[in-house]
């Protein structure tokens, strides 16, 4: 298989966000939506009708019509998004596998904007990648009651994060384009969520800084620092322009996973592990 270039990557994916922003005339825009929803089979039943997008983006983006049921369980941690698992599992020897066969450093993936101690909690921990499809909700929300301590928006290429680009690009999710969250639950204990970019996917939003925009011309590494902000899970955390990559990186001893995640098709609000400790907050 011939590989993309990086350069490439990232030209096409802007090239594509240009045209999934534009606002066609009706008749037009209705053709582009009905045929985008074919041929990547699109379920609409939770959804307004297709006629109710006026851009590509905006059905990409589009948001629940109906609440998912979350559970009551305090200890429980959800599935930020409606995806299928391609890995889960304990980190070993400081590596998570973004595929079976093909692993990746944690500490390159969380670069060094954080500190080495926080890091090697993480090396001995736990990780779930929920893989979006481009038929996928791409909404993303928050996995359990959390505060977000660190944002570090790393540019990057933007590879296609599809089952054979994972395994044909070692470390993948270590060349894309990424936006980490460095986050504590109410006990205190670490985590991180990993959005990772991707082909025509560059956009990744949050919806507590407009500040974080990804996708520019710009290779510079960001950091954001905060003290008060504060989530409840389910709570929606931003959006993909189309599907894409999350990791979510627990620190030893933080949750046990489900049983059987990996190969799982999962949506958001289920279950996907529980904190060990039992703290009710």
């Amino acid at each position: 298989m011939t590989l993309l270039k990086a350069a490439w990557t990232n030209a096409i994916s802007r090239a594509f966000g240009k045209f999934a922003s534009t606002r066609f005339p009706s008749p037009l825009q209705m053709a582009i939506n009905y045929a985008y929803v074919k041929l990547m089979g699109v379920d609409l039943t939770a959804f307004e009708d297709i006629d109710h997008y006026d851009s590509l983006n905006a059905l990409f983006t589009r948001k629940l019509i109906y609440e998912r049921e979350i559970t009551s369980d305090p200890n429980a941690v959800i599935s930020p998004v409606d995806s299928f698992i391609t890995a889960a599992g304990e980190v070993k020897n400081a590596k998570a596998l973004q595929i079976k066969g093909f692993s990746y450093s944690v500490a390159e993936l969380l670069t060094d904007k954080f500190e080495p101690d926080v890091i090697s909690e993480i090396e001995n921990g736990t990780y779930i990648n929920f893989y979006l499809s481009p038929k996928d909700y791409h909404r993303y929300h928050v996995p359990i009651d959390m505060k977000v301590l660190r944002v570090v928006h790393v540019p990057g290429a933007l590879y296609p994060v599809n089952f054979k680009y994972l395994r044909k690009v070692p470390a993948l999710f270590v060349k894309n384009e990424r936006v980490i969250l460095e986050c504590v639950d109410n006990a205190n204990q670490l985590f991180f969520i990993v959005l990772v970019g991707a082909l025509n996917v560059g956009k990744m939003t949050l919806s507590f800084d407009e500040r974080i925009q990804t996708d520019i011309e710009n290779d510079a590494i960001k950091v954001y620092d905060y003290d008060n902000v504060t989530l409840k899970r389910g709570d929606e955390l931003g959006m993909f322009m189309m599907g894409s990559t999350i990791v979510l990186l627990f620190e030893e001893g933080f949750v046990k996973l489900e049983e059987r995640l990996e190969g799982r098709k999962i949506r958001f609000g289920d279950i996907v592990a529980y904190r060990r400790n039992g703290n009710n907050g």
